[in-house]
């Protein structure tokens, strides 16, 4: 079974930056590699992974940068969401949250490490929940 997850900055940062092979957030980041998340994207999103994973505190290599965001784009799903008008603690993250509700009729997830940035809506989903959800489907 696919499922369409728009993926926030700080799950791919920290599959990224992990040590722990068997971390939820690698764990996400392998299931997009797989096909069986599928990214959903906007170039605002885009665009931010790009200038976050960049950032040169990070010391992430080109290739990898690249490689990511070439994913994103060649597995994934471009969407063009409409204002919702929510209010976002940081509204930042607003563009995260739109491209997933333009996709819920196809049962798309938001997967953040942030969830406190995000109305509470039972598709906005840790890393580690993400993956229960997987298992159970794959489960049943």
């Amino acid at each position: 079974m696919e499922y369409y997850a728009v993926i926030d900055t700080n799950v791919l940062l920290s599959a990224l930056l992990s040590k722990n092979e068997d971390s939820a957030t690698i764990k996400v980041l392998d299931a997009v590699f797989e096909g069986k998340i599928i990214p959903l994207y906007h170039q605002d999103i885009l665009t931010e992974y790009d200038e976050v994973l960049h950032r040169e505190k990070f010391h992430l290599r080109e290739e990898v940068i690249r490689t990511v965001l070439e994913a994103v784009r060649q597995y994934g799903v471009e969407v063009f969401p409409q204002s919702t008008g929510a209010v976002l603690i940081d509204m930042d993250d607003l563009v995260f949250y739109e491209v997933a509700m333009e996709k819920r009729d196809d049962g798309a997830y938001l997967v953040t490490g942030n969830q406190k940035h995000y109305p509470f809506r039972d598709f906005i989903v840790t890393p580690a929940e993400m993956m229960k959800i997987m298992e159970a489907t794959r489960e049943n």
